[in-house]
């Protein structure tokens, strides 16, 4: 009875909140339900061990301009879709004629999809289909993560040309273990690897003994730029992304926490996911369109854009936009971010708060914001996907890609 008691005891000072995740995570653990993470199908994951596979052409034509491009369905503002997608119309510049393939395990509502996509990207122009269990009729496929280049290897026919374009080096994505394993083994499925950027070049070479081909980061600043304005900036930023702790949301969180403290009088503005339950007082811009975001971008003095992988596009349109971004200290996060204008801070609450505070000094010189702004000098992703076309083209064949 006492150990009933003390139960009782312990629920009576637990909030309802409280008591409904705890009921959850009981019976999630009894459901099993952290194998719905795993993002394959059964009979998806393909294994580099394997016995060897068949290399004979059928039905591929040389010189073929059909690509399909294999992704899981987006929300609305995935900066590694909107990558992706710059990479897509490249490749219809290019020549090629694209076709977009979900691959959702979940089975979710296709035209929701769709309609996702066409709202959120509407310049991106393909045709977009759900993967089929072959991928015949197209002339080479184009795998976008590691799930992805499972399923192209898999579901390709004998012969089929695969780029698969490497954002980000995924195993770092989860602990050490079996899903660390399986998207590591996707960079040596035979495909061809191709890496955005000299962190996943880097990372590649080290971790797995590969060479892949490489494109450079680029940077929108047709969208990213400085604005004229008489308006002095104020505050900081903040991309709001819960549940990809490779952005570091929570550490971001209590970074601000202790930067409120500091600097009740600073504002503060999220955008991305909702911002509900902070313990500091937040101006919640929801997700913004690029045009929006840059206005946004230009009235604050620094944001936070914290990365454990590879840079988050977020840091440099900051940069284009005169903004001091505030990065945790990371090497892989330096590898393609050179700029002298970073505000480099150590991954702890209160060395990020240190980090705003220092950015708030020194974006107060008159200025400055226009030094930061023509700082950047990267590429544009047309030039970087332009690159990509042309190796996609030495793949597929035939189409000379300028």
């Amino acid at each position: 009875m006492s150990s009933l008691f003390a139960s009782v005891r312990g629920i009576a000072r637990k909030s309802p909140r409280e008591i409904v995740r705890h009921a959850l995570r009981r019976w999630s653990a009894r459901l099993d339900v952290d194998e719905l993470d795993f993002p394959l199908l059964p009979g998806d994951m393909d294994d580099s061990q394997a016995s060897a596979r068949a290399t004979a052409v059928t039905g591929i034509r040389p010189g073929g301009r059909l690509l399909g491009w294999i992704v899981v369905p987006p929300g609305a503002g995935s900066g590694g879709h909107t990558t992706l997608f710059r990479m897509m119309e490249a490749a219809r510049a290019a020549g090629f004629v694209n076709t977009l393939l979900f691959y959702d395990r979940y089975h979710s509502d296709h035209a929701r999809n769709v309609d996702v996509i066409r709202s959120a990207w509407p310049w991106l122009q393909c045709e977009i289909e759900e993967v089929g269990t072959s991928l015949a009729g197209f002339d080479g496929i184009i795998a976008s993560s590691w799930p992805t280049a499972h399923v192209a290897s898999r579901r390709r026919v004998p012969g089929q040309p695969v780029v698969y374009f490497i954002q980000d080096f995924e195993p770092y994505f989860y602990p050490r273990g079996s899903e660390y394993a399986i998207a590591e083994d996707s960079y040596r499925l035979g495909l061809r690897n191709v890496a955005l950027g000299d962190m996943v070049r880097e990372r590649l070479a080290t971790e797995v003994g590969l060479t892949p081909d490489h494109v450079p980061f680029g940077c929108d600043t047709g969208t990213y730029h400085l604005l004229p304005s008489e308006t002095r900036r104020s505050g900081v930023l903040f991309y709001a992304k819960r549940g990809n702790d490779r952005r570091g949301h929570r550490l971001a969180v209590l970074a601000l926490t202790e930067f409120h403290r500091r600097h009740p009088e600073e504002p503060i503005h999220t955008y991305g996911d909702s911002t509900r339950d902070l313990p500091f007082p937040v101006v919640d811009h929801g997700n913004l369109p690029p045009s929006r975001l840059n206005e946004l971008y230009n009235t604050v003095v620094a944001g936070i854009a914290l990365s454990f992988t590879n840079i988050s596009l977020v840091a440099e349109e900051m940069l284009a936009a005169g903004v001091i971004p505030v990065v945790n200290r990371s090497p892989m996060a330096r590898a393609d971010l050179p700029n002298p204008h970073v505000a480099w801070a150590h991954p702890t609450p209160a060395g990020i708060a240190d980090g705003l505070d220092a950015a708030l000094r020194a974006g107060r010189e008159p200025g400055l914001d226009r030094r930061i702004s023509a700082s950047v000098t990267t590429v544009s992703w047309e030039a970087t996907g332009a690159r990509l076309a042309r190796i996609i083209a030495d793949e597929v064949g035939g189409v000379t890609a300028h």
